[in-house]
């Protein structure tokens, strides 16, 4: 089955077909960074990770762009609440962002530009847009001209009276259409500017995207994401500046994806709702692993709603997970047996299906929803294999670890150990440890048994003493 994917400018499943074969260019609008980002913006963060993931599985070579925007007013008004510069503020929150990021199994991008770092590049930009007679200036300002734009609305699918109707001219604003947007803001007191040919100013919101990917992918590329409220005014932008200013004819994106609305108890998160929550304070509330899973539950267009009970159905289904992980890593330890009598083909035929079936569900517009079930699949088949069989051939165990690493390289969803990483020092002392509580406990010295298993679980290491001996898990 070949990739599929929903391309909100169609509105239809279309097959992927790059524009260089082999290759993907890929932008992600990025957050601002004037604040910790908020639990909404790690929907699209995760979600559109995994689509990366996967075209890099299926053998694409992916250039994967997500910027940092770290200019506009919400930035020069915490920076000035704060009595630091904007660049202060932004290195700081760059810095937050990456580490929650990091958290939650976020890949950096291959580039993460600065739009402060690429004003020529955004100068240059709206000078093409200006020649090519789609924008004017006015007093410094400097606007795109909506009216030029005949193909205006066709991302966001509504005509221009229809916008316009919703549309307002804010104070101070000199543009000739209520639609027309800004490119370039001239200078204001207290504010960073740069030099312009139109003097001193700073750009404007959309047009620091179309630089920035222009720059590193090119006039026309594969794929852009972000979530379903970036298609108007700041996708719908994007796409008319893009094309404007390249003047070729050719669309400035050929698939433009969006992930449904994050709610909050049923409510779209607003800060006068109260409901607002960043991810650093979510991260401090759940697992990591437990927000990407759920995250990844349901279809990326579709709402999903962030409460207490959906994230502990989600602690749940990681631990089932992460379970059936630590017993075949166990078990491999204890229970091989290249003479046991176990239906090994069988094994792998069943294997191979569910290996298709995933296939199939990440090439349908990538259902990570349906592709999570059938990694629970797998387990089950791994749980039924370890239950129903005392002792079992290094192969089975050597298939059903490979099929859990795949599927976790792509979702990431289970994790990995410190035995699989270059902490192979930490999972040495954990192993000393259990040793030596293993003799307190066969001298009858409780005391020092039931002080290394509080210290191993103060450190997260959590013990369960079966026959086969002691096994240890990471919690959550």
């Amino acid at each position: 089955m070949s990739l599929t994917l929903f391309n909100d400018l169609t509105r239809k499943k279309e097959v992927f077909t790059p524009i260089k074969p082999g290759q993907v260019s890929f932008y992600s609008c990025g957050p601002t960074v004037y604040d910790y980002f908020h639990i909404g913006n790690a929907r699209p963060f995760i979600v559109f990770d995994v689509l990366r993931r996967w075209l890099e599985h299926e053998g694409y070579k992916v250039t994967f762009v997500q910027n940092f925007t770290d200019i506009d007013d919400k930035m020069i008004h915490r920076a000035n609440k704060e009595n630091i510069t904007v660049k202060e503020l932004a290195d700081k929150f760059i810095a937050e962002y990456n580490k929650d990021a990091d958290a939650l199994g976020i890949r950096r991008p291959d580039v993460s530009p600065r739009a402060t770092e690429h004003i020529p590049e955004i100068i240059h930009t709206i000078e093409r847009i200006i020649a090519n007679g789609h924008a004017y200036v006015v007093d410094g300002d400097v606007y795109f001209d909506i009216k030029s734009w005949p193909k205006y609305g066709s991302l966001c699918k509504q005509n221009l009276e229809d916008l316009e109707a919703g549309a307002r001219v804010e104070p101070g604003e000199k543009k000739k259409d209520p639609l027309d947007f800004v490119l370039w803001k001239s200078e204001k007191p207290g504010e960073p500017s740069w030099e312009s040919p139109w003097g001193k100013g700073r750009p404007g919101w959309h047009i620091e995207c179309s630089a920035m990917s222009s720059k590193y992918l090119g006039d026309n590329i594969d794929i852009h994401s972000g979530g379903i409220d970036l298609i108007f005014p700041h996708h719908e932008n994007e796409a008319a500046q893009s094309e404007a200013a390249s003047n070729s004819g050719k669309p400035f994106v050929n698939y433009w994806l969006h992930n449904g609305f994050l709610l909050i108890d049923d409510m779209k998160m607003s800060k006068s709702l109260g409901n607002f929550k960043t991810a650093r304070s979510a991260l401090r509330q759940f697992p990591p692993l437990a927000i990407r899973f759920f995250m990844l539950s349901a279809h990326y267009r579709s709402p999903i709603n962030f409460s207490p009970e959906s994230l502990s159905q989600a602690v749940a289904g990681v631990e089932r997970l992460r379970n059936c992980k630590a017993d075949l890593d166990f078990a491999a330890k204890t229970r091989v047996n290249d003479n046991a009598n176990f239906g090994i083909n069988k094994f792998k035929a069943e294997l191979k299906e569910l290996d298709k079936n995933f296939s199939d569900a990440m090439n349908d517009d990538f259902n990570t929803a349906a592709a999570i079930g059938i990694l629970f699949d797998v387990v089950y088949l791994i749980n039924t294999s370890l239950k129903e069989n005392e002792f079992l051939p290094s192969e089975f165990f050597m298939l059903a670890k490979k099929a859990l690493d795949d599927y976790d390289k792509i979702l990431g969803v289970i994790g990995r150990d410190d035995a699989e990483t270059e902490h192979d020092d930490i999972s040495a002392e954990i192993e000393k440890l259990i040793a030596e509580r293993n003799e307190a406990r066969k001298a009858k010295d409780f005391k020092r048994s039931d002080e290394i298993r509080d210290t191993l679980k103060v450190r997260g290491i959590v013990l369960e003493d079966t026959p086969q001996g002691t096994k240890w898990k990471r919690e959550l």
